[in-house]
Protein backbone atom coordinates (compact mmCIF):
# COMPACT_ATOMS: atom_id res chain seq x y z
CA UNK A 1 0.00 0.00 0.00
CA UNK A 2 1.43 3.40 -0.98
CA UNK A 3 0.88 6.60 1.01
CA UNK A 4 -1.90 7.91 -1.24
CA UNK A 5 -3.94 4.76 -0.82
CA UNK A 6 -3.40 4.81 2.95
CA UNK A 7 -4.52 8.43 3.12
CA UNK A 8 -7.61 7.69 1.04
CA UNK A 9 -8.56 4.94 3.49
CA UNK A 10 -7.96 7.32 6.44
CA UNK A 11 -10.28 9.86 4.79
CA UNK A 12 -12.99 7.20 4.51
CA UNK A 13 -12.54 6.20 8.14
CA UNK A 14 -12.66 9.87 9.21
CA UNK A 15 -15.97 10.28 7.40
CA UNK A 16 -17.34 7.30 9.30
CA UNK A 17 -15.96 8.62 12.59
CA UNK A 18 -17.70 11.96 12.03
CA UNK A 19 -20.98 10.19 11.28
CA UNK A 20 -20.68 8.06 14.41
CA UNK A 21 -19.63 11.03 16.54
CA UNK A 22 -22.71 12.94 15.36
CA UNK A 23 -24.93 9.97 16.21
CA UNK A 24 -23.35 9.70 19.65
CA UNK A 25 -23.85 13.42 20.38
CA UNK A 26 -27.47 13.23 19.19
CA UNK A 27 -28.07 10.43 21.68
CA UNK A 28 -26.35 12.53 24.35
CA UNK A 29 -28.87 15.25 23.55
CA UNK A 30 -31.71 12.78 24.14
CA UNK A 31 -30.17 11.83 27.46
CA UNK A 32 -29.81 15.51 28.44
CA UNK A 33 -33.53 16.04 27.88
CA UNK A 34 -34.32 13.04 30.06
CA UNK A 35 -31.97 14.29 32.80
CA UNK A 36 -33.56 17.73 32.68
CA UNK A 37 -37.08 16.32 32.96
CA UNK A 38 -36.08 14.12 35.91
CA UNK A 39 -33.82 16.71 37.56
CA UNK A 40 -30.76 14.48 37.23
CA UNK A 41 -27.12 15.71 37.21
CA UNK A 42 -25.20 15.62 33.95
CA UNK A 43 -22.21 13.84 35.48
CA UNK A 44 -22.51 10.10 36.12
CA UNK A 45 -19.02 9.21 37.35
CA UNK A 46 -19.82 5.51 37.69
CA UNK A 47 -21.03 5.30 34.10
CA UNK A 48 -17.86 7.07 32.88
CA UNK A 49 -15.60 4.59 34.68
CA UNK A 50 -17.46 1.67 33.12
CA UNK A 51 -17.13 3.17 29.63
CA UNK A 52 -13.39 3.81 29.98
CA UNK A 53 -12.81 0.30 31.34
CA UNK A 54 -14.68 -1.26 28.41
CA UNK A 55 -12.69 0.86 25.97
CA UNK A 56 -9.43 -0.36 27.50
CA UNK A 57 -10.54 -4.00 27.38
CA UNK A 58 -11.60 -3.77 23.73
CA UNK A 59 -8.51 -1.92 22.51
CA UNK A 60 -5.47 -3.80 21.16
CA UNK A 61 -2.74 -3.76 23.78
CA UNK A 62 -0.36 -1.61 21.73
CA UNK A 63 -2.99 1.18 21.61
CA UNK A 64 -4.17 1.10 25.23
CA UNK A 65 -2.16 4.19 26.10
CA UNK A 66 -4.17 6.17 23.56
CA UNK A 67 -7.80 5.03 23.60
CA UNK A 68 -8.58 6.23 27.17
CA UNK A 69 -7.34 9.69 26.21
CA UNK A 70 -9.58 9.73 23.15
CA UNK A 71 -12.65 8.65 25.08
CA UNK A 72 -11.96 10.98 27.98
CA UNK A 73 -12.15 13.85 25.51
CA UNK A 74 -15.33 12.45 23.93
CA UNK A 75 -16.95 12.17 27.37
CA UNK A 76 -15.94 15.74 28.24
CA UNK A 77 -17.48 16.97 24.97
CA UNK A 78 -20.63 14.97 25.64
CA UNK A 79 -21.05 16.48 29.11
CA UNK A 80 -20.42 19.96 27.74
CA UNK A 81 -23.02 19.47 25.02
CA UNK A 82 -25.58 18.18 27.51
CA UNK A 83 -25.03 21.16 29.81
CA UNK A 84 -25.41 23.55 26.89
CA UNK A 85 -28.73 21.97 25.94
CA UNK A 86 -30.00 21.87 29.52
CA UNK A 87 -29.01 25.49 29.94
CA UNK A 88 -26.69 27.08 32.46
CA UNK A 89 -28.15 29.83 34.62
CA UNK A 90 -25.99 29.71 37.71
CA UNK A 91 -25.56 32.50 40.25
CA UNK A 92 -22.04 33.14 38.92
CA UNK A 93 -23.21 33.58 35.34
CA UNK A 94 -25.94 35.91 36.58
CA UNK A 95 -23.32 37.97 38.45
CA UNK A 96 -21.12 38.14 35.35
CA UNK A 97 -23.98 39.28 33.13
CA UNK A 98 -25.03 41.86 35.71
CA UNK A 99 -21.47 43.19 35.94
CA UNK A 100 -21.21 43.48 32.15
CA UNK A 101 -24.48 45.46 32.07
CA UNK A 102 -23.91 47.68 35.11
CA UNK A 103 -20.17 48.46 35.04
CA UNK A 104 -19.55 51.98 33.67
CA UNK A 105 -18.26 52.31 30.13
CA UNK A 106 -15.03 54.00 31.24
CA UNK A 107 -12.48 52.91 33.84
CA UNK A 108 -12.41 55.56 36.62
CA UNK A 109 -9.75 58.28 36.50
CA UNK A 110 -9.89 58.99 40.24
CA UNK A 111 -10.11 56.53 43.14
CA UNK A 112 -8.67 55.63 46.51
CA UNK A 113 -5.99 53.06 45.68
CA UNK A 114 -3.88 50.88 47.99
CA UNK A 115 -0.32 49.99 47.01
CA UNK A 116 2.54 48.27 48.82
CA UNK A 117 5.64 50.31 49.57
CA UNK A 118 6.34 54.03 49.62
CA UNK A 119 6.67 56.88 47.11
CA UNK A 120 8.80 55.89 44.15
CA UNK A 121 7.90 52.18 44.22
CA UNK A 122 7.07 50.40 40.97
CA UNK A 123 3.57 49.78 42.32
CA UNK A 124 3.08 53.54 42.44
CA UNK A 125 4.28 53.86 38.85
CA UNK A 126 1.78 51.17 37.83
CA UNK A 127 -0.96 53.00 39.72
CA UNK A 128 -0.12 56.26 37.95
CA UNK A 129 -0.42 54.44 34.62
CA UNK A 130 -3.83 52.98 35.45
CA UNK A 131 -5.38 56.03 37.11
CA UNK A 132 -5.07 59.64 36.08
CA UNK A 133 -5.76 61.05 39.55
CA UNK A 134 -5.34 58.39 42.20
CA UNK A 135 -5.42 59.03 45.93
CA UNK A 136 -2.64 56.59 46.78
CA UNK A 137 -2.54 54.91 50.19
CA UNK A 138 0.76 53.18 50.96
CA UNK A 139 0.92 49.98 53.01
CA UNK A 140 3.85 47.93 54.25
CA UNK A 141 2.73 44.52 52.92
CA UNK A 142 0.61 42.92 50.22
CA UNK A 143 -1.66 41.51 52.93
CA UNK A 144 -2.38 45.03 54.18
CA UNK A 145 -3.30 46.08 50.64
CA UNK A 146 -5.87 43.28 50.51
CA UNK A 147 -7.13 44.25 53.98
CA UNK A 148 -7.62 47.87 52.89
CA UNK A 149 -9.90 46.78 50.05
CA UNK A 150 -11.85 44.29 52.14
CA UNK A 151 -12.53 46.79 54.94
CA UNK A 152 -13.46 49.60 52.55
CA UNK A 153 -10.48 51.89 53.18
CA UNK A 154 -9.69 51.79 49.45
CA UNK A 155 -11.76 50.88 46.44
CA UNK A 156 -8.84 49.39 44.49
CA UNK A 157 -5.41 47.89 45.09
CA UNK A 158 -2.39 47.55 42.80
CA UNK A 159 -0.11 44.54 43.32
CA UNK A 160 2.58 42.83 41.19
CA UNK A 161 1.73 39.36 39.96
CA UNK A 162 4.68 38.24 37.86
CA UNK A 163 7.91 39.41 36.24
CA UNK A 164 9.27 38.38 32.86
CA UNK A 165 12.71 37.67 34.38
CA UNK A 166 12.18 36.64 38.01
CA UNK A 167 8.85 34.85 37.63
CA UNK A 168 5.71 34.86 39.78
CA UNK A 169 5.13 36.79 43.00
CA UNK A 170 3.95 33.81 45.00
CA UNK A 171 2.70 35.83 47.95
CA UNK A 172 0.19 37.62 45.72
CA UNK A 173 -0.98 34.37 44.12
CA UNK A 174 -1.60 32.93 47.58
CA UNK A 175 -3.52 36.02 48.68
CA UNK A 176 -5.69 35.91 45.54
CA UNK A 177 -6.46 32.31 46.37
CA UNK A 178 -7.40 32.93 50.00
CA UNK A 179 -9.21 36.30 49.71
CA UNK A 180 -12.44 36.99 47.87
CA UNK A 181 -11.30 39.84 45.63
CA UNK A 182 -11.64 40.37 41.90
CA UNK A 183 -9.25 41.50 39.16
CA UNK A 184 -10.62 44.47 37.18
CA UNK A 185 -7.58 45.43 35.09
CA UNK A 186 -3.95 44.50 34.51
CA UNK A 187 -0.88 46.33 33.26
CA UNK A 188 2.51 45.32 31.86
CA UNK A 189 5.03 47.83 33.15
CA UNK A 190 8.56 48.00 31.79
CA UNK A 191 10.84 47.91 34.83
CA UNK A 192 14.27 49.54 34.95
CA UNK A 193 16.51 49.08 37.97
CA UNK A 194 19.23 51.57 38.82
CA UNK A 195 22.02 51.67 41.37
CA UNK A 196 21.27 54.69 43.56
CA UNK A 197 23.67 56.18 46.09
CA UNK A 198 24.21 59.31 48.12
CA UNK A 199 25.84 62.03 45.99
CA UNK A 200 29.57 61.48 45.84
CA UNK A 201 29.58 57.73 46.52
CA UNK A 202 31.59 55.74 43.97
CA UNK A 203 30.90 52.21 42.75
CA UNK A 204 34.15 50.87 44.21
CA UNK A 205 33.23 52.27 47.64
CA UNK A 206 29.96 50.33 47.96
CA UNK A 207 29.90 47.50 50.52
CA UNK A 208 26.14 46.85 50.87
CA UNK A 209 23.20 47.00 48.45
CA UNK A 210 19.54 46.94 49.48
CA UNK A 211 16.50 46.12 47.35
CA UNK A 212 13.41 43.96 47.01
CA UNK A 213 14.06 40.26 46.41
CA UNK A 214 12.45 40.40 42.96
CA UNK A 215 14.68 43.32 41.92
CA UNK A 216 17.71 41.48 43.27
CA UNK A 217 16.81 38.45 41.13
CA UNK A 218 16.26 40.66 38.09
CA UNK A 219 19.73 42.22 38.52
CA UNK A 220 21.63 39.05 39.42
CA UNK A 221 24.11 39.30 36.55
CA UNK A 222 25.22 42.80 37.50
CA UNK A 223 25.41 41.93 41.19
CA UNK A 224 27.59 38.91 40.45
CA UNK A 225 30.29 41.25 39.08
CA UNK A 226 30.64 43.05 42.42
CA UNK A 227 33.18 41.42 44.73
CA UNK A 228 32.77 41.59 48.49
CA UNK A 229 29.40 43.39 48.34
CA UNK A 230 26.55 42.21 50.57
CA UNK A 231 23.07 42.19 49.00
CA UNK A 232 20.25 42.48 51.52
CA UNK A 233 16.55 42.12 50.60
CA UNK A 234 14.04 44.59 52.00
CA UNK A 235 10.29 45.00 51.61
CA UNK A 236 10.36 47.35 48.62
CA UNK A 237 12.75 49.04 46.17
CA UNK A 238 11.64 52.51 47.24
CA UNK A 239 12.12 51.57 50.91
CA UNK A 240 15.68 50.59 50.00
CA UNK A 241 16.24 54.02 48.43
CA UNK A 242 14.82 55.76 51.49
CA UNK A 243 17.10 53.70 53.77
CA UNK A 244 20.14 54.84 51.79
CA UNK A 245 18.98 58.45 51.88
CA UNK A 246 18.43 58.48 55.65
CA UNK A 247 21.52 56.46 56.60
CA UNK A 248 24.72 57.98 57.98
CA UNK A 249 26.73 55.49 55.93
CA UNK A 250 28.26 56.41 52.59
CA UNK A 251 29.12 52.86 51.49
CA UNK A 252 25.57 51.63 50.76
CA UNK A 253 23.36 51.67 47.68
CA UNK A 254 19.88 50.70 46.55
CA UNK A 255 18.48 49.05 43.45
CA UNK A 256 15.44 51.21 42.73
CA UNK A 257 13.54 53.26 40.16
CA UNK A 258 14.80 56.47 38.58
CA UNK A 259 11.92 58.29 40.32
CA UNK A 260 13.60 57.63 43.67
CA UNK A 261 16.44 59.96 42.64
CA UNK A 262 14.21 63.03 43.04
CA UNK A 263 12.12 61.62 45.90
CA UNK A 264 15.13 60.89 48.11
CA UNK A 265 17.92 63.11 46.80
CA UNK A 266 20.07 60.27 45.49
CA UNK A 267 22.41 59.87 42.53
CA UNK A 268 22.08 57.25 39.81
CA UNK A 269 25.60 55.93 39.22
CA UNK A 270 24.63 52.84 37.23
CA UNK A 271 21.37 52.97 35.24
CA UNK A 272 19.54 49.95 33.79
CA UNK A 273 21.34 47.16 35.63
CA UNK A 274 18.57 44.59 35.13
CA UNK A 275 19.59 41.35 33.41
CA UNK A 276 17.58 42.04 30.27
CA UNK A 277 16.34 45.22 28.66
CA UNK A 278 12.95 43.68 27.97
CA UNK A 279 12.09 43.42 31.67
CA UNK A 280 8.38 43.68 32.45
CA UNK A 281 6.32 43.26 35.59
CA UNK A 282 2.63 42.49 35.32
CA UNK A 283 0.51 44.36 37.87
CA UNK A 284 -3.15 43.68 38.60
CA UNK A 285 -5.79 46.07 39.87
CA UNK A 286 -8.03 44.33 42.40
CA UNK A 287 -11.41 45.27 43.82
CA UNK A 288 -13.98 43.95 46.29
CA UNK A 289 -16.73 44.15 43.69
CA UNK A 290 -16.93 42.41 40.33
CA UNK A 291 -16.43 45.04 37.62
CA UNK A 292 -16.19 44.11 33.94
CA UNK A 293 -15.31 47.02 31.68
CA UNK A 294 -15.83 47.13 27.90
CA UNK A 295 -13.12 45.30 25.97
CA UNK A 296 -12.45 42.76 28.73
CA UNK A 297 -10.73 39.82 27.06
CA UNK A 298 -8.68 38.06 29.76
CA UNK A 299 -10.26 35.82 32.39
CA UNK A 300 -8.55 34.49 35.52
CA UNK A 301 -9.77 31.53 37.55
CA UNK A 302 -8.42 29.36 40.36
CA UNK A 303 -9.25 25.67 40.58
CA UNK A 304 -8.46 22.78 42.85
CA UNK A 305 -8.72 19.68 40.69
CA UNK A 306 -9.72 16.23 41.86
CA UNK A 307 -6.62 14.28 42.88
CA UNK A 308 -7.04 11.73 40.09
CA UNK A 309 -4.79 10.69 37.20
CA UNK A 310 -5.39 12.87 34.16
CA UNK A 311 -7.46 15.52 35.96
CA UNK A 312 -5.33 18.40 34.62
CA UNK A 313 -5.38 16.92 31.12
CA UNK A 314 -9.19 16.71 31.22
CA UNK A 315 -9.40 20.33 32.27
CA UNK A 316 -7.06 21.47 29.53
CA UNK A 317 -9.06 19.47 27.00
CA UNK A 318 -12.10 21.58 27.87
CA UNK A 319 -10.25 24.76 26.98
CA UNK A 320 -9.11 23.16 23.73
CA UNK A 321 -12.61 21.92 22.90
CA UNK A 322 -14.00 25.43 23.26
CA UNK A 323 -11.17 26.99 21.27
CA UNK A 324 -10.07 29.13 24.24
CA UNK A 325 -6.38 29.96 24.46
CA UNK A 326 -4.66 29.37 27.80
CA UNK A 327 -2.07 32.12 28.39
CA UNK A 328 -1.02 31.32 31.96
CA UNK A 329 -0.91 28.23 34.15
CA UNK A 330 0.47 28.58 37.67
CA UNK A 331 0.38 26.00 40.46
CA UNK A 332 0.55 26.69 44.19
CA UNK A 333 0.75 24.03 46.94
CA UNK A 334 -2.33 23.51 49.12
CA UNK A 335 -1.44 23.89 52.81
CA UNK A 336 -1.77 20.69 54.88
CA UNK A 337 -2.21 18.52 51.76
CA UNK A 338 0.82 16.64 50.49
CA UNK A 339 1.74 17.19 46.83
CA UNK A 340 -1.65 18.68 45.96
CA UNK A 341 -1.97 22.01 44.22
CA UNK A 342 -4.29 24.79 43.29
CA UNK A 343 -4.06 25.92 39.67
CA UNK A 344 -4.32 29.49 38.47
CA UNK A 345 -5.44 29.86 34.83
CA UNK A 346 -5.48 32.91 32.56
CA UNK A 347 -7.77 32.51 29.55
CA UNK A 348 -7.66 34.66 26.42
CA UNK A 349 -11.25 35.20 25.27
CA UNK A 350 -13.66 38.18 25.16
CA UNK A 351 -16.29 38.22 27.90
CA UNK A 352 -18.98 38.53 25.22
CA UNK A 353 -18.09 35.14 23.68
CA UNK A 354 -20.75 32.51 24.33
CA UNK A 355 -18.12 29.77 24.60
CA UNK A 356 -16.47 31.55 27.56
CA UNK A 357 -19.76 31.91 29.44
CA UNK A 358 -20.54 28.27 28.71
CA UNK A 359 -17.12 27.18 29.98
CA UNK A 360 -17.37 29.22 33.18
CA UNK A 361 -20.78 27.70 33.82
CA UNK A 362 -19.36 24.19 33.49
CA UNK A 363 -16.11 24.53 35.44
CA UNK A 364 -17.46 24.56 39.03
CA UNK A 365 -18.89 21.06 38.62
CA UNK A 366 -15.72 19.79 36.93
CA UNK A 367 -13.35 20.40 39.85
CA UNK A 368 -13.15 20.18 43.60
CA UNK A 369 -13.05 23.95 44.15
CA UNK A 370 -13.55 26.84 41.74
CA UNK A 371 -12.95 30.58 42.04
CA UNK A 372 -13.72 33.13 39.33
CA UNK A 373 -11.32 36.08 39.70
CA UNK A 374 -12.69 38.31 36.99
CA UNK A 375 -12.57 39.24 33.32
CA UNK A 376 -10.61 42.33 32.40
CA UNK A 377 -8.34 43.99 29.84
CA UNK A 378 -4.56 44.39 29.99
CA UNK A 379 -2.76 47.56 28.98
CA UNK A 380 0.87 48.20 28.12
Amino acid sequence: MDIREARNQIDSIDNELIRLFSERMNLAAEISRYKKEHNMPVLDAGRERVIIQKVIERTPEELRDYSPLLYSLILELSKSYQKRLIGLDTALIHDIRTAVEETPQLFPEHADVAVQGIAGANSQLACDRMFRYANINFFSSFGEVFDAIENGTCRYGIVPLENSTAGSVNAVYDLMSSRNLKIVRSLRLKVRHNLLVKPGTKLEGIHTIYSHEQAIAQCSEFLSTLEGVRVIPVANTAIAAKMVSESDRSDIAALATEECVRFYGLENIKPDVQNVGNNYTRFICISKDLEIYPGANRTSVIMTLHHDPGSLYKMLSRFYAYGINLTKLESRPIPDREFEFKFYFDLDCPIYATNLVQLIGELPSACEEFRYLGTYSETL
